[in-house]
Parts: structure tokens; C-alpha cells; sequence
């Protein structure tokens, strides 16, 4: 089929591919900017500017329906911010010696012209090389389409009684989730919340492999206490059954279940990118400048398809996190409109419920890749309070601190604990990005009051007792 080409105006827009976080986030930002720009935006979905990280929770129930986890509707995007966003349309090549991108839509193709693109495609739910994933009842959860699939596997959110009682016939009442990461953990929790029994198989020795052994162990001890059946050092070989999954195959175990959710981590979405001659770096995602620009110097990558500098090494890294895309969308917006603006750099920092327990984590906890990047590692784990000893309520938080013995250098932190766990985080990730030691670490003016901390808050302790070590 012969391309149309369609201009939208006297100047070639500037175009987003993908419509999540960073391409709205870019296009807004752009449009503030440049009230009189145009800006595109290809969506192969119906779905623009979504929570993902609220699908589990949404697979739990407690959100109720998908469109509570939509930011900005499709509707507001055209009609108030005056965007040009084009759902269920998807590019599928990008030239950039013509500066045009190929749009793939219900009217046919067009080729669309760009005088700066964002490549913001995200990235894809990794499927392991076991065989059954194609089994009825095997999911994986990367966006809306695949949370709403899960609920009506398990009866809910169906439209009529008759669905429901559909539901309840298929039997679930045993749920697999495969990979013990975030994905892992919260869907656990989800599905534990529906009455089923859980079975989390994990391949390495612990779950939350980023956030260090000694938090790990914490988590998997609340999780048996919870009733999910851990299955550690453990690689699942295959998900059995003849046309629906009816167990899992992992070892010297058969373990018979009615679901199974696999949960193995993401890869950049970056096809697209690689066939127009756009640069991938060392982590496998696009490499990006400071100002999220490609080899391309009209082509910018941002979100979970790209790289960003990691504060701590100073070197490419790969953390596919909402802020991460938000913030770096919203940069290239404004580069582009005119103004400069770094996409910023990033430590990783993130946190995960466990049921009862907040866990979080920020910068380099591997005390082995933090040799590879240079440093002596020096780590310590204590445990202190969440509040005052007099005041009711409080808890243990387990804190695990990293430093560097050559410079004193705070180089990362794991925390684990029912409550203060996922914001004393934040202390320590500013303590990254302004490279401060243990010492200043500790010297700190945090706040205090009983039902909040005690005098020395935990943050300040541990990095007291990392000071000394150091």
C-alpha cells in the first residue's frame, strides 16, 4: 500500500511513540511550553496514562475498576490540553534520514513527519523458556488488558451472575506465581487476599533479589507467616496440562494449581528503535544523553525503553520505575519546546508492600557489584525502633547500609519494617545524589517526635554505626 503523508501544520511536529508516562508525560509538558507547537501522539492501545504499578492491586480489588488508575482520559489529553492523540494506532518504522515515522491505523498506513520523535514504547513482560506459557490460565500482568484477564479468571469484576458462577465452576483455588520480584510479591498478596493458596517459585536463594539477602529474609519469614508456600533455589522447567494449566513442574516437584502468574522481570521494548539505526547501550535499552537524546539527533528515548545514569557509578543503568519515566518525559518536553533540561539522574530507589511489611531500597546493595564499580564495600545491618520505646504502636525496622571505606561514601540502603520503612528511604537517596558520607549522613537534622521516630531515627543510626565501621 502506497503511504499518505500527513502534516498538521506549517511545522513538522514533534511526535511521541507510546502514550503511557513519559510519551503524555513529554507531550503535556510540551504543550504548556509551546501553546502553539503541534504534538502527536501514537498509542497502539486504547489506554493512555495508566498506573501500572496499581494493577495488582487493582487484581486484589482494592481499586475497583480500571479507570480509577487512569490519570488524564484520552478525551481530556484532545479536548483540554489540545494534544493530538491517536489510539489504536501503532508505528511500525521510523525513518530518520526523511523524519518520518510509519503509522499503522484502522484507515491504513501514513507516513507521519517529525521534527523531533520520543521513543517512549516501554518495555514488555519477560516470558522464561519453559514450556506451557500458552496454556489457558498462565498470565503475565503488564497492563490493563492482561489485570482485567486475571479478575475474571478468578470470578471477578464479571459483568452477570452467570459469568460469575462460570468463573467459580473453572475451580481456582490454587494460584503459581512464578519470580519472586516486585510483580511477584504483591501478586502473592493479591492473590492470597481471594482465599487461594499460594505457591511463589523463585530460582535464585531469595526473593527481592535487588533489595539484598538480609532484607530478603525478612520478607520470606512474613511471607510464611502469611501461608505462601515459598519454593526457593528453585527453577520452575514447566507449567503442565493438556489445554489449561494444571500444575507446575519445577525440580523433583509436581505442584498441582488452577493459575499461574508469571512474574520474571521486563526487557525495553527497543525493536523499533534498533531497526532505524538507534544506539542501544551496555544495559540492552536505548542510551540516551543527558537530555534523554539518542545518536539521533532528533531522536530522544525515555521511560522503561531507556538508560539513565546511575548516581552512585556514574555509568548507564537500566531501573524501569514510574518517576524514572514521568520525570524524564517531562525534560525532553521541555528540551524540545526550547528550555534545556536534564532528564536527571537516577539510584533505583523503590518500594514494595509485603503484606504487613513496607520494604524499600535505594543505590548499590550488592556489595560485589559495588567492587565491579570501584568501591571497597563496607556494609552493616541493624535494627531500631519506629518510635519512641514509650509510645504504643511502634516496630523493629531492619536497615542494611552500604559504604565506601575509601571515601566514606554512603553507596546504598535496604530497609524492611511494618511502618516508616517506605519514606526514611527518601533520607538515604538524597544522601545519594549529594554524595554524602556516613558522618554527614548521621549529622543530619531529621525530625523527631514519639509517634514518629525516636530521638535518633533509625536512618541516623545506622548510618552512625556505618560511620564507625568505615
Amino acid at each position: 500500500m502506497a503511504l499518505a503523508t500527513q502534516r498538521t501544520g506549517m511545522n513538522d511536529p514533534f511526535v511521541m511513540v507510546g502514550g503511557d508516562a513519559a510519551g503524555m508525560s513529554a507531550a503535556s509538558k510540551y504543550r504548556r511550553a509551546n501553546p502553539d507547537g503541534d504534538v502527536v501522539v501514537v498509542e497502539k492501545g486504547e489506554w493512555v496514562s495508566y498506573g501500572a504499578c496499581g494493577l495488582p492491586y487493582y487484581v486484589e480489588g482494592k481499586v475497583e475498576t480500571l479507570d480509577d488508575l487512569v490519570t488524564v482520559t484520552p478525551d481530556k489529553f484532545v479536548e483540554e490540553r489540545d494534544i493530538d492523540l491517536r489510539t489504536g494506532h501503532e508505528v511500525t518504522a521510523i525513518d530518520p534520514e526523511n523524519q518520518t515515522v510509519t503509522v499503522a491505523g484502522p484507515d491504513g498506513e501514513l507516513a507521519q513527519p517529525y521534527g523531533d520523535l520520543l521513543i517512549a514504547t516501554g518495555a514488555h513482560a519477560v516470558t522464561p523458556p519453559i514450556d506451557g506459557l500458552d496454556l489457558d490460565g498462565v498470565f503475565t500482568l503488564h497492563d490493563m488488558d492482561e489485570a482485567a484477564a486475571i479478575r475474571e479468571a478468578l470470578g471477578e469484576a464479571t459483568e452477570t451472575e452467570q459469568e460469575r458462577t462460570d468463573a467459580a465452576v473453572r475451580g481456582v483455588e490454587r494460584v503459581a506465581v512464578v519470580g519472586g520480584g516486585y510483580v511477584g510479591i504483591e501478586m502473592a498478596e493479591a492473590f492470597a487476599a481471594h482465599g487461594l493458596e499460594v505457591h511463589l517459585f523463585e530460582m535464585l536463594p531469595h526473593t527481592l533479589q535487588p533489595f539484598g539477602a538480609e532484607t530478603a529474609a525478612a520478607v520470606e519469614d512474613h511471607l510464611d507467616e502469611q501461608g505462601i508456600r515459598l519454593h526457593l533455589e528453585t527453577a520452575v522447567e514447566a507449567i503442565r496440562g493438556e489445554e489449561r494449566v494444571e500444575a507446575i513442574a519445577a525440580g523433583d516437584e509436581t505442584v498441582p494449581v488452577d493459575l499461574a502468574l508469571v512474574g520474571a522481570g521486563v526487557a525495553p521494548n527497543t525493536e523499533l528503535a534498533e531497526a532505524a539505526g538507534i544506539e542501544l547501550g551496555p544495559t540492552g535499552a536505548i542510551a540516551t544523553d543527558e537530555y534523554g537524546r539518542t545518536n539521533d539527533e532528533h531522536v530522544y528515548a525515555a521511560g522503561d525503553v531507556a538508560e539513565a545514569t546511575h548516581v552512585v557509578t556514574g555509568e548507564p543503568d537500566h531501573v524501569p520505575l514510574a518517576l524514572t519515566a514521568n520525570r524524564g518525559g517531562r525534560a525532553i518536553g521541555q528540551t524540545v519546546a526550547g528550555d534545556p533540561t536534564p532528564v536527571g539522574e537516577i539510584a533505583g530507589t523503590a518500594a514494595v508492600k509485603a503484606f504487613d511489611l513496607e520494604v524499600a531500597r535505594t543505590g548499590i546493595i550488592d556489595e560485589e557489584r559495588a567492587r565491579e564499580a570501584g568501591f571497597d564495600p563496607v556494609s552493616v545491618t541493624i535494627t531500631a525502633p519506629s518510635r519512641a520505646h514509650y509510645y504504643p504502636g511502634g516496630s523493629e525496622i531492619q536497615i542494611t547500609l552500604l559504604g565506601d571505606a575509601g571515601s566514606g561514601r554512603v553507596l546504598g540502603a535496604s530497609m524492611v519494617g511494618k511502618e516508616g520503612v517506605a519514606k526514611r528511604i527518601d533520607t538515604v537517596a538524597t544522601a545519594l545524589h549529594a554524595a554524602l558520607t556516613a558522618r554527614q549522613l548521621s549529622y543530619l537534622d531529621l525530625s523527631y517526635a514519639p509517634p514518629f521516630s525516636p530521638v535518633w531515627d533509625p536512618v541516623l543510626t545506622g548510618a552512625k554505626v556505618l560511620g564507625g565501621k568505615l
